[in-house]
Protein backbone atom coordinates (compact mmCIF):
# COMPACT_ATOMS: atom_id res chain seq x y z
CA UNK A 1 0.00 0.00 0.00
CA UNK A 2 0.98 3.72 -0.94
CA UNK A 3 1.58 5.41 1.78
CA UNK A 4 0.80 9.34 -0.51
CA UNK A 5 -2.56 7.50 -1.11
CA UNK A 6 -3.52 7.79 2.06
CA UNK A 7 -2.15 11.34 2.96
CA UNK A 8 -3.52 12.23 -0.70
CA UNK A 9 -7.21 10.77 1.11
CA UNK A 10 -6.97 12.70 4.21
CA UNK A 11 -5.96 16.35 2.22
CA UNK A 12 -9.04 16.05 0.10
CA UNK A 13 -10.98 15.69 3.12
CA UNK A 14 -8.89 18.62 5.28
CA UNK A 15 -9.47 21.16 2.23
CA UNK A 16 -12.88 19.62 1.40
CA UNK A 17 -12.23 20.04 -2.54
CA UNK A 18 -9.54 18.06 -5.24
CA UNK A 19 -8.04 21.84 -6.06
CA UNK A 20 -7.18 22.82 -3.17
CA UNK A 21 -5.68 19.34 -2.16
CA UNK A 22 -3.30 19.61 -5.12
CA UNK A 23 -2.35 23.06 -4.45
CA UNK A 24 -1.47 21.38 -0.71
CA UNK A 25 0.25 18.47 -1.93
CA UNK A 26 2.06 20.31 -5.34
CA UNK A 27 0.37 17.92 -7.70
CA UNK A 28 -2.14 18.38 -10.94
CA UNK A 29 -5.49 17.58 -9.96
CA UNK A 30 -5.79 15.15 -12.27
CA UNK A 31 -3.18 12.62 -10.23
CA UNK A 32 -5.23 13.77 -6.86
CA UNK A 33 -8.27 12.42 -8.43
CA UNK A 34 -6.32 9.51 -9.44
CA UNK A 35 -5.31 8.65 -5.88
CA UNK A 36 -8.05 8.68 -4.62
CA UNK A 37 -9.42 6.01 -7.08
CA UNK A 38 -6.90 4.14 -6.52
CA UNK A 39 -7.71 3.84 -2.74
CA UNK A 40 -11.37 3.54 -3.36
CA UNK A 41 -10.39 0.61 -6.02
CA UNK A 42 -7.94 -0.79 -3.59
CA UNK A 43 -10.84 -1.03 -0.77
CA UNK A 44 -14.05 -1.58 -3.07
CA UNK A 45 -15.68 1.10 -1.25
CA UNK A 46 -16.41 5.14 -2.22
CA UNK A 47 -14.78 7.04 -0.02
CA UNK A 48 -16.25 10.46 -1.20
CA UNK A 49 -19.78 11.91 -1.97
CA UNK A 50 -19.00 14.63 -4.72
CA UNK A 51 -21.34 17.63 -5.53
CA UNK A 52 -21.22 21.23 -6.91
CA UNK A 53 -20.12 22.44 -3.72
CA UNK A 54 -17.11 20.07 -2.83
CA UNK A 55 -17.07 16.73 -1.61
CA UNK A 56 -17.67 15.39 2.03
CA UNK A 57 -16.84 11.72 3.04
CA UNK A 58 -18.96 8.95 2.82
CA UNK A 59 -19.63 6.77 5.86
CA UNK A 60 -16.90 4.42 4.64
CA UNK A 61 -14.61 7.33 4.16
CA UNK A 62 -15.53 8.49 7.87
CA UNK A 63 -14.42 4.42 9.31
CA UNK A 64 -11.14 4.82 7.31
CA UNK A 65 -10.11 8.52 8.89
CA UNK A 66 -9.09 7.59 11.81
CA UNK A 67 -7.47 4.57 10.58
CA UNK A 68 -5.45 6.63 7.71
CA UNK A 69 -4.31 9.50 10.74
CA UNK A 70 -2.94 6.41 12.64
CA UNK A 71 -1.26 4.47 9.63
CA UNK A 72 0.46 8.27 8.67
CA UNK A 73 1.40 8.45 12.44
CA UNK A 74 3.14 5.65 13.00
CA UNK A 75 4.65 5.98 9.71
CA UNK A 76 6.37 8.91 10.67
CA UNK A 77 6.87 7.78 13.82
CA UNK A 78 8.65 4.64 12.55
CA UNK A 79 10.77 7.12 10.36
CA UNK A 80 11.55 9.26 12.67
CA UNK A 81 12.96 6.12 14.95
CA UNK A 82 14.73 5.29 12.15
CA UNK A 83 16.48 8.03 11.16
CA UNK A 84 17.03 9.98 13.94
CA UNK A 85 20.86 11.12 13.22
CA UNK A 86 21.69 9.51 15.73
CA UNK A 87 20.42 11.57 18.57
CA UNK A 88 20.19 10.32 22.21
CA UNK A 89 16.84 10.68 23.06
CA UNK A 90 13.43 11.22 21.34
CA UNK A 91 10.01 13.32 21.80
CA UNK A 92 7.19 13.71 19.76
CA UNK A 93 4.97 17.07 21.62
CA UNK A 94 1.27 18.20 20.59
CA UNK A 95 -0.30 21.23 21.70
CA UNK A 96 -2.96 23.52 20.21
CA UNK A 97 -2.16 26.80 18.24
CA UNK A 98 -3.06 29.19 20.31
CA UNK A 99 -0.15 27.62 23.61
CA UNK A 100 2.41 27.16 21.28
CA UNK A 101 1.82 30.78 20.52
CA UNK A 102 1.84 32.36 23.59
CA UNK A 103 3.43 29.49 26.10
CA UNK A 104 5.21 27.20 24.40
CA UNK A 105 7.47 28.68 21.81
CA UNK A 106 10.28 30.07 24.56
CA UNK A 107 10.19 26.42 26.01
CA UNK A 108 11.16 24.42 22.69
CA UNK A 109 13.84 26.61 21.56
CA UNK A 110 15.09 26.49 25.61
CA UNK A 111 14.71 22.64 25.14
CA UNK A 112 16.70 22.37 21.76
CA UNK A 113 19.39 24.62 23.21
CA UNK A 114 19.65 22.45 26.69
CA UNK A 115 18.69 18.79 24.58
CA UNK A 116 20.82 19.32 21.33
CA UNK A 117 20.86 15.88 20.50
CA UNK A 118 17.15 15.66 21.37
CA UNK A 119 15.39 14.68 18.16
CA UNK A 120 12.11 16.82 18.55
CA UNK A 121 9.00 16.16 16.47
CA UNK A 122 6.42 19.13 17.16
CA UNK A 123 2.74 18.79 16.29
CA UNK A 124 -0.87 21.01 16.43
CA UNK A 125 -4.07 18.79 17.70
CA UNK A 126 -7.26 19.38 18.43
CA UNK A 127 -7.89 17.92 22.58
CA UNK A 128 -9.64 14.41 21.56
CA UNK A 129 -7.09 14.02 19.15
CA UNK A 130 -4.10 14.54 21.53
CA UNK A 131 -5.85 12.16 23.96
CA UNK A 132 -6.42 9.72 21.70
CA UNK A 133 -2.58 9.86 20.03
CA UNK A 134 -1.33 9.79 24.01
CA UNK A 135 -2.92 6.92 24.25
CA UNK A 136 -2.15 5.14 21.00
CA UNK A 137 1.50 5.81 22.16
CA UNK A 138 1.93 8.45 18.80
CA UNK A 139 2.71 11.22 21.00
CA UNK A 140 4.89 11.29 23.94
CA UNK A 141 3.92 14.78 25.64
CA UNK A 142 0.48 17.33 25.08
CA UNK A 143 -0.21 20.31 26.76
CA UNK A 144 -3.62 21.46 27.40
CA UNK A 145 -5.74 23.93 29.48
CA UNK A 146 -8.67 21.24 29.78
CA UNK A 147 -7.19 17.79 30.40
CA UNK A 148 -9.71 15.19 30.66
CA UNK A 149 -8.62 12.84 34.28
CA UNK A 150 -8.03 9.26 32.27
CA UNK A 151 -6.31 6.80 34.71
CA UNK A 152 -4.07 5.93 31.95
CA UNK A 153 -2.11 9.54 31.45
CA UNK A 154 -0.21 11.98 34.25
CA UNK A 155 -1.60 15.59 34.27
CA UNK A 156 1.13 18.18 35.67
CA UNK A 157 -0.18 21.29 36.30
CA UNK A 158 2.22 24.24 34.81
CA UNK A 159 2.21 28.22 35.42
CA UNK A 160 -1.17 29.56 35.16
CA UNK A 161 -2.08 32.08 32.57
CA UNK A 162 -3.48 35.77 33.44
CA UNK A 163 -6.27 36.52 30.79
CA UNK A 164 -6.39 40.89 30.89
CA UNK A 165 -9.08 42.64 29.17
CA UNK A 166 -7.37 44.89 26.74
CA UNK A 167 -8.17 47.47 23.91
CA UNK A 168 -6.90 49.64 21.51
CA UNK A 169 -8.80 52.77 23.69
CA UNK A 170 -8.43 53.94 27.30
CA UNK A 171 -11.96 52.70 28.59
CA UNK A 172 -12.99 52.72 32.56
CA UNK A 173 -16.46 50.44 32.19
CA UNK A 174 -16.05 46.59 31.00
CA UNK A 175 -19.25 46.53 30.10
CA UNK A 176 -18.92 49.39 27.34
CA UNK A 177 -15.91 48.15 26.33
CA UNK A 178 -17.07 44.63 25.71
CA UNK A 179 -20.49 46.17 23.36
CA UNK A 180 -17.85 48.36 21.63
CA UNK A 181 -16.23 45.24 19.72
CA UNK A 182 -15.14 42.30 22.11
CA UNK A 183 -13.31 39.51 19.96
CA UNK A 184 -13.80 36.57 21.64
CA UNK A 185 -10.76 34.42 22.01
CA UNK A 186 -11.38 30.18 21.88
CA UNK A 187 -9.59 29.72 26.23
CA UNK A 188 -11.77 26.87 26.26
CA UNK A 189 -15.48 26.16 28.19
CA UNK A 190 -14.27 26.75 31.42
CA UNK A 191 -13.57 30.14 30.22
CA UNK A 192 -16.76 30.52 27.94
CA UNK A 193 -18.96 29.84 31.50
CA UNK A 194 -16.65 32.67 33.43
CA UNK A 195 -16.84 35.02 30.88
CA UNK A 196 -21.00 34.92 30.83
CA UNK A 197 -21.08 34.53 34.60
CA UNK A 198 -19.32 37.94 34.38
CA UNK A 199 -20.91 39.16 31.99
CA UNK A 200 -24.10 38.18 31.63
CA UNK A 201 -26.11 40.84 29.24
CA UNK A 202 -23.21 40.67 27.01
CA UNK A 203 -24.15 40.79 23.17
CA UNK A 204 -22.84 37.88 21.12
CA UNK A 205 -19.32 38.39 19.36
CA UNK A 206 -19.32 39.10 15.94
CA UNK A 207 -15.70 38.09 15.95
CA UNK A 208 -14.75 34.51 16.90
CA UNK A 209 -10.94 33.48 16.91
CA UNK A 210 -8.87 30.39 17.57
CA UNK A 211 -5.53 32.46 18.69
CA UNK A 212 -4.55 35.08 21.25
CA UNK A 213 -2.26 36.06 17.71
CA UNK A 214 -5.02 36.85 15.61
CA UNK A 215 -7.08 38.36 18.34
CA UNK A 216 -3.75 40.78 19.08
CA UNK A 217 -3.58 41.88 14.98
CA UNK A 218 -7.28 42.37 15.08
CA UNK A 219 -7.01 44.77 17.91
CA UNK A 220 -3.50 46.73 16.35
CA UNK A 221 -4.99 47.26 13.33
CA UNK A 222 -9.19 47.07 13.85
CA UNK A 223 -9.73 48.06 17.07
CA UNK A 224 -11.81 46.51 19.72
CA UNK A 225 -10.68 44.63 23.00
CA UNK A 226 -9.89 40.96 23.68
CA UNK A 227 -8.75 38.81 26.87
CA UNK A 228 -5.47 38.33 26.16
CA UNK A 229 -2.70 36.76 28.42
CA UNK A 230 -0.53 39.35 30.53
CA UNK A 231 2.53 37.78 29.44
CA UNK A 232 1.84 38.24 25.92
CA UNK A 233 0.73 42.23 26.08
CA UNK A 234 2.90 43.31 29.12
CA UNK A 235 4.92 45.19 26.85
CA UNK A 236 2.75 46.77 24.63
CA UNK A 237 0.61 48.15 27.73
CA UNK A 238 3.74 49.48 29.06
CA UNK A 239 4.61 51.48 26.07
CA UNK A 240 0.34 52.55 25.42
CA UNK A 241 -0.01 50.87 22.27
CA UNK A 242 -2.72 48.85 24.28
CA UNK A 243 -4.74 49.48 27.24
CA UNK A 244 -5.61 47.81 30.24
CA UNK A 245 -9.63 47.70 30.71
CA UNK A 246 -10.35 49.24 34.39
CA UNK A 247 -12.59 46.87 36.77
CA UNK A 248 -12.58 44.15 34.09
CA UNK A 249 -12.06 40.98 35.83
CA UNK A 250 -8.90 38.87 35.39
CA UNK A 251 -9.16 35.18 34.56
CA UNK A 252 -6.51 32.40 35.32
CA UNK A 253 -6.29 29.12 32.59
CA UNK A 254 -4.07 26.74 33.60
CA UNK A 255 -1.51 24.71 31.14
CA UNK A 256 -1.24 21.12 32.06
CA UNK A 257 1.35 18.78 30.60
CA UNK A 258 0.06 15.87 30.11
CA UNK A 259 1.81 12.13 29.47
CA UNK A 260 1.27 8.65 29.53
CA UNK A 261 1.64 7.13 33.01
CA UNK A 262 3.77 4.12 31.78
CA UNK A 263 6.13 5.65 29.26
CA UNK A 264 10.19 4.60 28.16
CA UNK A 265 10.49 8.35 27.67
CA UNK A 266 9.25 9.57 31.28
CA UNK A 267 12.89 10.79 32.20
CA UNK A 268 13.18 12.96 29.20
CA UNK A 269 9.49 14.01 29.62
CA UNK A 270 10.94 15.14 33.06
CA UNK A 271 14.20 17.00 31.69
CA UNK A 272 11.52 18.49 29.47
CA UNK A 273 8.92 20.17 31.79
CA UNK A 274 11.54 21.12 34.68
CA UNK A 275 12.55 23.83 31.84
CA UNK A 276 9.53 25.37 33.18
CA UNK A 277 10.65 26.01 36.76
CA UNK A 278 14.11 27.26 35.49
CA UNK A 279 14.19 31.09 36.56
Amino acid sequence: MDIELFRTFLEVNRTRHFGQAAESLHLTQAAVSARVKQLELILGIQLFDRNTRGVKLTPEGHRLKRHAERILADWRKARQEVTAGGARHQLSVSSNPRLWDIFLHKWMIELRLAEPDLALTTYSLPPESMIRQLNDGMIDLAFMLDPPQIEQLQIHELAPLRLTLVSDRDWNNPTEAIENGFIMVDWGLAHALELQRAFPDMPEPMTRLSTARLALGCLQNIGGCAYLPMVMVAGLLRRKKLFRVNSAPVFERHVHAVYPVRSDRLAIIAQALSIFRKP
